[in-house]
């Protein structure tokens, strides 16, 4: 028979025995979600978890587009993005809650044509089809170099085509040309299909590409988070730059590259994590250049838009 007093002892015992496994429960990680594009430079945060803080569990979310990325940062759905300055922009000046807080990469385009097409130059380009994202650095960046050439998008014919897309598009001869996002224009070249007319870094926007963001209220509410966050993001950084095999790898187990593909891209991806007063600088250039071909409104209000305290901190 159960008696009063066994029954006590019993309920203690395992009161005692499920505590470890409360306090389990009660300590888990704290999961934050990364948001990242499917491109060879966009492949830090698969590093992360190699230098994760205590207390962190970090989830990698991939996006297609930049603005897929942009919007997921404006809407809580991750609260870190890495995506183009261009779309961050375009947020910013429409007055969303993004805040750049660090780099992510630099370079990472080219503009590519056919192996065997007469087109060696920007000039050569007119009247040719060519593919250009919409909202992308890119697409900002050859309507700076269109303009250094005396020309503008009126003198092309632009294709309306996701980074993904651009070298079968051009393998079908659907396109002339394309301004492209790695490892687009490598896979163009190792397939034999393709040639580099220009990488485009001879703007005053330079080699400016892409941006770690987060939403303002993350600024507000969790700054040490993110100062952690930005530790591990550029001890992320400096292990894949510092560790070729190691970025191929991730490169063909992330994104289903062959090697020989990710090899011929590297040398035009830098990846990164710093923002100076040369990177502010050119980024603005970037925003007024934006407001210039009427691509937004307004400038963003840079004194919360760029916040380099935390990078300078770490």
């Amino acid at each position: 028979m159960i008696t009063r007093r066994k029954l006590l002892v019993s309920s203690a015992t395992a009161a005692a025995a499920a505590s470890p496994l409360l306090n389990t429960a009660f300590a888990q990680d704290k999961v934050i979600k990364v948001g990242t594009l499917k491109l060879m430079h966009a492949i830090t945060p698969h590093f992360y978890d190699k230098f994760t803080p205590a207390g962190y569990k970090f989830e990698i979310i991939p996006f297609e587009t930049p603005t897929d990325g942009k919007n997921a940062v404006v809407t809580k759905s991750v609260t870190f993005g890495a995506f183009g300055i261009a779309a961050a922009t375009l947020g910013g000046a429409a007055g969303e809650s993004v805040v750049v807080i660090g780099a992510q990469c630099n370079k990472g385009m080219a503009v590519v044509a056919g192996k065997d097409s007469p087109i060696s130059s920007i000039k050569a380009l007119k009247d040719k089809k060519v593919g250009i994202l919409p909202g992308s650095t890119q697409e900002v960046v050859i309507l700076d170099r269109l303009k250094q050439e005396g020309m503008t998008v009126k003198d092309i014919q632009p294709v309306r085509l996701a980074f993904s897309e651009m070298p079968a598009a051009l393998e079908r001869g659907d396109i002339d040309a394309y301004v492209g996002a790695e490892p687009g224009p490598s896979i163009s070249l190792s397939r034999g299909i393709g040639k580099v007319v220009e990488y485009p870094y001879n703007t005053p926007t330079g080699a400016l590409n892409m941006v770690m963001c987060t939403h303002a209220d993350v600024v507000k509410s969790d700054p040490a988070m993110i100062r952690a966050f930005l530790q591990m993001h550029r001890k992320a950084t400096e292990f894949a730059v510092g560790n070729r095999a190691a970025f191929i790898e991730m490169c063909e187990q992330k994104l289903g590259l062959p090697g020989k593909t990710v090899e011929l891209a590297a040398p035009n991806i830098e990846l990164t994590w710093r923002i100076d007063d040369d990177w502010v600088t050119r980024a603005r250039y970037y925003g007024a250049q934006m407001l210039d071909k009427k691509q937004i409104r307004q400038l963003p209000d840079y004194a919360t838009f760029i916040n380099t305290s935390f990078v300078k901190s770490i």
